[in-house]
């Protein structure tokens, strides 16, 4: 669930390296196109159809020393990297949470050598409150699975998810089923300009994601092995630190002292917000929220604040936060409360036929671990052999600035 509440380990490193990436930013991008590349029209096809390529905007250009400088940046292990990037931003064509017409944005990353037949890594993001920190607006922390990926060998599609980066309308946060078709449209519209691009795909998809992420990424793959797409196959599935399990584990844990409070305070009134969108959950913030907060909590939430306005916007804990009433109904959750819970819920009852590894962290207390053993004992239950990877005591953030180059090396495993 995060790029989220920031450890001071993500501060520190972001300090470090965000005045010296907007310089040198500048100065490489100068040297590519900033007007959007328009797809061009296909006349047998007149009517748009989901994943059809809208533009694409170059928006970095690295060797593998910048490539290499960026990750030590965030103390990210770069002994796999072999090449420089190309980024692009993706326009594309999608559907909303209710089906209907819309677009989306994303950041697909080719490596500037390598095979001339790419697989791909699908890369999902964990919880943005600000679309401008989407992957393909910000080179920041957004980006490093992106970058480890590539520099290791393969195409990367990192979609932002609806109403992130440059799509419009809000964003769902924690509507699975909205996340994926944005992830499938987002390897479409990929598969497109990665061929225009003179980088042509494989087919093969290596699904990979963090936090938020994590959770899209598990399901991601099980909609690929159930023929999402004929153009694509999943090969291997490695999430980090997914909120597999909302009602069982996740919601629990903002109660009992696993979750720490201000990234409780962020999640709970995100998803709130979110979701009550989709689900009836409140008629007015004042059920759910304490005032001030419940005057303020939706226009804090529209995506244009940054993350640190946020939480500074709202209450110390989710004690305060919430009402009596409503605290109660998360504790013991039932109607419309339950419902948006389980939507996002049972990403693990599947049983993947490719190499299944879980990265999560003990000393997570954003997601805590229990939700990765309980989405491995749900796969082992539909008979998956999942290996879990625990990374001891980071943090949430640490998980995956840890994983991400286990993550490649787990690739390459499975590709030999």
């Amino acid at each position: 669930m995060t790029d989220e509440t920031r450890t001071s380990q993500g501060e520190r490193a972001g300090r470090r390296t965000r005045k010296g990436l907007a310089a040198a930013a500048a100065l490489l991008l100068a040297g590519l196109a900033v007007a959007p590349v328009a797809a061009a029209a296909d006349e047998r096809t007149p009517q748009p159809r989901r994943g059809d390529l809208v533009a694409v905007t170059p928006v970095a250009d690295r060797d593998a020393g910048q490539v290499r400088s960026f990750l030590a940046g965030w103390d990210v292990d770069a002994d796999g990297l072999r090449y420089g990037l190309r980024a692009y931003r993706l326009t594309y064509r999608t559907v909303d949470p209710y089906g209907g017409p819309t677009t989306a944005t994303g950041l697909l990353t080719l490596p500037t050598g390598g095979r001339h037949r790419l697989d791909l890594v699908s890369d999902t993001h964990g919880t943005m409150v600000d679309r401008d920190y989407a992957p393909s607006v910000s080179e920041d922390f957004g980006r490093v699975p992106s970058y480890v990926n590539a520099a290791a060998g393969r195409a990367v599609a990192a979609p932002d998810y609806l109403g992130l980066g440059k799509g419009p309308g809000p964003h769902p946060y924690l509507d699975t089923a909205s996340s994926v078709t944005a992830s499938v449209d987002m390897l479409r519209a990929a598969r497109t300009a990665a061929e225009r691009l003179g980088r042509p795909l494989t087919g093969e998809v290596y699904a990979t994601g963090f936090s938020q992420g994590g959770q899209v990424a598990m399901a991601l793959g099980r909609a690929l092995e159930e023929g999402a797409d004929r153009h694509f196959r999943l090969a291997a599935l490695a999430p980090v630190s997914g909120p597999y399990d909302l009602e069982g584990q996740e919601m629990p844990a903002l109660f009992d002292g696993r979750v720490n409070d201000t990234s409780g305070v962020l999640y709970i009134a995100y998803w709130l917000v979110a979701q009550n969108r989709l689900h009836p959950l409140y008629k007015d913030p004042s059920e759910a929220f304490r005032a001030p907060w419940a005057s303020r909590v939706e226009s804090l939430i529209d995506g244009s604040h940054e993350q640190e306005e946020v939480v500074r916007g709202l209450a110390p804990s989710v004690a305060q936060l919430l009402t009596p009433a409503f605290l109660e109904r998360l504790r013991h959750p039932s109607g419309a409360v339950l419902d948006a819970m389980r939507t996002a819920d049972h990403t693990c009852d599947w049983k993947p036929d490719v190499p299944v590894r879980l990265y999560a962290a003990a000393g997570d207390t954003d997601v805590p671990l229990g939700n990765t053993r309980a989405c491995a004992r749900t796969l082992a239950g539909q008979g998956a052999r999942v290996r879990v990877v625990d990374q001891g005591a980071v943090d949430h953030f640490g998980s995956v600035l840890v994983s991400a180059p286990q993550v490649v090396r787990f690739f390459d495993g499975v590709r030999r």
